[in-house]
Order: structure tokens, then sequence, then C-alpha cells
């Protein structure tokens, strides 16, 4: 019985080493889990069980646990790399087959799919026109590099300072004299080719009352038939309803559109205070065309488009799994595990929902393996190994002192 105990150690012991050496392996693994060598000792049984004082024969394995702690977050340079902080897989698709993983180093293929490193497509949900997202069945996640259309400007706020101090100016306003007018400001406006347009205010202090001449030029040419006004009050304020005005860029100047473009001008907020002229803020609501320039990612998992004009749209949403027994999922290699019957179905959801952790952008989770400790470990199951040996050794001499009986 002491060889069958002796080689059943040995066998539990290297099995143990066998665990404990792919900890190691997969220490710098990107979202590889740990796991560990589960033993149980065994009993030989009769019809009548065994009694109390039974010897056992020795030990097996009875599992090879899997370990899905957190691992470290870890942040990179690729805006596409994701970490999930908290529980949860990222549910990905290969060939039709659905497969889990952690490890969040994904990329966008030739057809714009987001995929891993051997072509698993990322699962999400999809966004309608509207920016809604879709929370039905989660699908691979695609990402549109068409450019985004143009919006044409309908209005147009400035904020700032005119001085008080300034003497009006004696000769006519003319846009190529600077000494015909007091200070002059730009702003860029967009008509509905998303073609650009560059409209100046200028502005002249009125020589007999609290007031200032505003003329607008768009592309070197003037778009205001007589001048625009704005007064003001003993406080420096706009005297209301004044510093609301409309302007029509015609068609045909500076662009191919073949409509006008009329917007609002808010100057409403504009003051007359005994300081230097000075711009506060611009804003405008139109903009060009634009083209994909990059891609993020937020905490629920929105992957955010990023385009040259400086707008923004949502591309779709990253779904994600978990499980009631994440420990029963079946290992597939490649960072993948599958779903079994012992881990339950899937709940799916969006990130930072119910259970499901929050995503990092930008991040990647690294590998929970603790190398210290499993270096440790390794010793210990050599030494286990070498005991074991040593039984087998005890024994052989035993039964080499019985045989060597006269």
């Amino acid at each position: 019985m002491s060889f069958q105990q002796g080689l059943s150690g040995l066998n539990a012991a290297s099995r143990n080493l066998d665990v404990i050496g792919n900890n190691v392996a997969n220490a710098s693994t990107v979202g590889a889990k740990a796991s560990r060598a589960e033993f149980a000792d065994v009993y030989a049984s009769s019809l009548n069980g065994s009694s109390t004082g039974a010897t056992g024969i020795g030990v097996s394995v009875a599992s090879v646990a899997q370990q899905f702690t957190q691992g470290d977050v870890v942040s990179t340079q690729n805006p596409l790399d994701m970490a999930i902080n908290g529980r949860g897989f990222f549910r990905t698709s290969l060939d039709g087959a659905i497969e889990y993983t952690r490890n969040g180093q994904f990329r966008m293929d030739k057809d714009g799919f987001i995929t891993t490193a051997r072509g698993a497509r990322l699962s999400g949900f999809p966004i309608d026109a509207n920016g809604v997202v879709s929370t039905g069945s989660p699908t691979d996640m695609r990402i549109s590099t068409a450019d985004i259309a143009p919006n044409p400007t309908t209005r147009a706020t400035a904020q700032l300072n005119l001085d008080a101090r300034t003497t009006p100016p004696t000769a006519a306003f003319d846009p190529t004299n600077s000494t015909t007018y007091n200070n002059s400001m730009s702003l860029s406006v967009y008509d509905s080719l998303g073609s650009d347009h560059v409209v100046s205010l200028y502005y002249v202090k009125d020589a007999t009352t609290n007031a200032w001449d505003v003329y607008a030029t768009a592309d070197g040419s003037s778009i205001t038939a007589a001048p625009l006004s704005i007064s003001f009050d003993s406080a420096g304020q706009v005297v209301a309803p004044g510093g609301q005005f409309s302007l029509t860029i015609p068609p045909g100047t500076g662009t191919a559109a073949a409509q006008s473009l009329t917007f609002d001008l808010d100057l409403s907020q504009a003051t007359q205070f005994g300081a230097p002229f000075g711009i506060s803020q611009i804003t405008q609501d139109g903009y060009g065309t634009g083209r994909l320039a990059g891609l993020t990612a937020d905490g629920n998992g929105m992957l955010i488009g990023r385009y040259t004009n400086g707008q923004s749209k949502p591309q779709g949403q990253v779904a994600l799994a978990n499980f009631t027994n994440p420990q029963a999922l079946s290992p597939l290699g490649n960072n993948a595990w599958s779903e079994t019957v012992g881990s339950g179905q899937p709940t799916i959801g969006a990130p930072g929902t119910g259970t499901l952790g929050a995503l990092q952008s930008s991040a990647v989770e690294s590998s929970n393996v603790d190398l210290t400790a499993e270096l440790v470990n390794m010793i210990s199951a050599q030494r286990v190994y070498q005991a074991n040996a040593q039984t087998i050794k005890t024994a052989d001499q035993l039964l080499q002192t019985i045989v060597n009986l006269r």
C-alpha cells in the first residue's frame, strides 16, 4: 500500500507543479487568471464502509480551480485597449462561436470590426440614427468610418467689451482702412456644404450717441446693407432688446453652395466699460464635414468616435457578460473561456450596471498571478515530491528486507 500512496503523492505533486508552472508562464499574459490544484484524500471502501482505523490509500487531484480575482489595471497608449474593473467578461464571436475573455487588447480590422489579436469580434449594443442604444441581443461591434455630414451655422454668439474711452473715427467706414473703425473681430461660420466663411465684424463708435455701429463682411464682401447698431446704458450694458441680428451670406460667396446661409448673430452680452477692447468668448453651432480621427471608450462602455471637425459621435456600447459560477467556465486557450452547464447562462448588460464592472479605456488588466507566492509554492511542491519519493524508497527497502529472509 505504501507504494500506491507514494505513487499517488508523486502524481499529485507533479500535477501541482504543472499548475504552478502554468501560472508562472502566464504571469505577464494580459487578462490571464491563476489556477490552483485542489487535492482530496483517497480511502478504500467496502460493503460495510471504512472502519475508524482505516488507512488512506493516497491522494487525488480533486480539481484545478481558476481564480477570477481582479488583476492590476495598467495604462497603455492604445485607445481601443479596455480593462474591466470589477466582475464580468468581454463577449466575443469567432466564426459564430461565442467566447468570453478578460483580455481587453482590441484593434479595428479592415472592415471596421473591433477584434482581438486572433480575429474574434467584440460584441456590443448598436446605436440607432437618433443616438439611442438598442439593448437587445448584442451583435459584433462595427465602427462606421464614413464622414459625418456638415451642419450649417444657425446661431453665433460673441461676448466682448467695447472700450467706452475710445474716440470715434472721423472718416467714413472702409474695411480696408483701420483708421475708419475702432475694433474688429472674426469668426468662422459653415454653409450647407460644410464650407467655412470668415465673417468679420467691425465696430465703429458713434460720435453723438452712446451707441456703436457694427459692419459685417463675409470672405471680404459686405453682407450688411446698413450698419447694425448696439446701444448701451449708463452701466455699460446693452439696451434691451438690442444686440440680436440676422445676417445672410448669399450663395456663391466663397463656395459652390446653391443656398444662402442665414444665421442669427447675438451680441446682447457685449459690454461697454472703461477697459480695453477684449473678446471673452465666440461660439457658433455649425461645423464642416469630418473624418474619423480616433476612438475612446467611457466607463459605461460607450465607444465614442472623434472627428477632424471637433465633433464626436457614439458608435456603440460594449457588452459585458457575467456568470453565476465563473470557475466552471471551460478554458479554451488564447485568453478565452466558453460557457458550460456548471457556469450557468451569462447575464449580459452594459458596463457599470448590475454586478458588471466598469470599463477603463487605454488600459488593460494584467494577470492576477502572484509570482512571489508561486515561487514559494514551487519550493513546497518540490519538497512534497521528494518526500513521496522517499516513501517509495523506504517501502522498497522494507520489501527487500522481507525478501532476504532465510
